[in-house]
């Protein structure tokens, strides 16, 4: 039984809706917003300006190929204690795309040669393989819209749905928010003074596409009305 998504999975969704990334090559330490593009199997590519230091120090490398370290951070859309859901390192070599497609723009291939996950102070590396082989989760680059819709406008529907959840993370609750959504389910955090809980809403089947959003809801919350029947 599939639980979540793969380690594998988490990651391509975090490269697909991340807007930002870290960099950091021997030589100096870049933030790019919206600079990177990843295709179907995996293959990241970064835009820069030719008249940047990035670009300079690339074109610069010996062979061509300038060693580095990316860092993305996913942070939850929604009020929680702790936002940083899940950290991505990557680390490769940069290499000039073949063709340069735009005069101004120098276009960066990245070669990876580790991929690494952290997530519930655990980490993890994931294979290339298996990583060419995922893919974003169908929901990755509308999850942060959707979470904000349920938070600010069916605050109600989320505490319905939190007496799925075992009776006892109710005692002591100070805050309840939709932490994730993918299309295996919702994950909702319970806040209590100096701690918290993070609990998966598993749907009855995986979500294809986001207009299959609002059923999957309907028939958690239906299940919910048979839990408090006598």
């Amino acid at each position: 039984m599939v639980l979540g998504p793969t380690n594998a999975e988490r990651i391509r969704s975090v490269l697909a809706r991340a807007d930002s990334l870290s960099l950091r090559t021997e030589a100096a330490g870049y933030d790019l917003i919206s600079m990177h593009t990843v295709d179907d199997v995996g293959t990241l590519r970064l835009r820069v300006p030719t008249t940047g230091p990035l670009a300079a120090e690339a074109v610069s490398a010996p062979r061509g190929v300038l060693p580095c370290r990316l860092h993305f951070t996913d942070i939850a859309p929604t009020p929680v204690r702790d936002r940083v859901r899940t950290r991505v390192a990557l680390s490769g070599r940069l290499t000039p795309a073949e063709v340069q497609a735009e005069p101004d723009i120098l276009t960066l291939r990245l070669d990876l040669s580790r991929a690494a996950l952290q997530r519930d102070g655990r980490s993890a590396r994931v294979g290339l393989r298996e990583l060419a082989a995922a893919r974003p989760d169908p929901l990755a680059t509308e999850e942060a819209a959707l979470l904000t819709h349920l938070h600010r406008d069916h605050a109600d529907m989320v505490a319905t749905l939190s007496h799925l959840a075992d009776p006892h993370f109710h005692d002591a609750l100070l805050r309840l928010r939709p932490l994730a959504l993918d299309r295996h389910g919702l994950v909702l955090r319970f806040e209590y003074a100096r701690s918290h809980r993070d609990v998966r809403l598993r749907f009855a089947s995986p979500v294809r596409e986001t207009s299959e959003i609002g059923a999957r809801l309907d028939q958690l919350l239906r299940l919910r009305g048979r839990t408090t029947q006598p």
